[in-house]
């Protein structure tokens, strides 16, 4: 057993429940901790033993390109996605942050997090 973490992806994306925000865009910050068995790959070190980063970061990559009203929608997706493309996930949790939402006042984020 052992996790696989994806700290603090930045992207530029437009998403939210306002029509502005799906025009003007804002910062989000993605982390994705993936539960996996890393006990062959920690011995053979071979890269076909473990879930691909660079694979998983791109599924966070391309999600984050679709348009959505809801973070939660979002990381449901992400979830679907990395379940679909590795077998050996155990559990995951996606935590969404929304930089400066347009709150009302002054806030540095607004944060989701779901579990599968």
């Amino acid at each position: 057993m052992g996790l696989i973490q994806l700290e603090n992806m930045e992207f530029y994306a437009f998403h939210g429940h306002f029509k502005e925000e799906q025009i003007v865009g804002n910062r989000f910050i993605v982390s994705v901790t993936i539960d996996a068995d890393l006990e062959k790959p920690a011995k053979s070190d071979k890269l076909e033993d473990t879930l691909n980063y660079q694979k998983a970061y791109q599924i966070v990559k391309s999600e984050m390109t679709k348009k959505s009203h809801l973070l939660e929608n979002i990381a449901s997706r992400i979830l679907d996605a990395l379940y679909s493309n590795f077998s050996t996930i155990r559990s995951a949790t996606v935590k969404i942050s929304k930089m400066n939402p347009p709150m009302g006042g002054k806030m540095d984020c607004v944060s989701i997090t779901l579990s599968r």
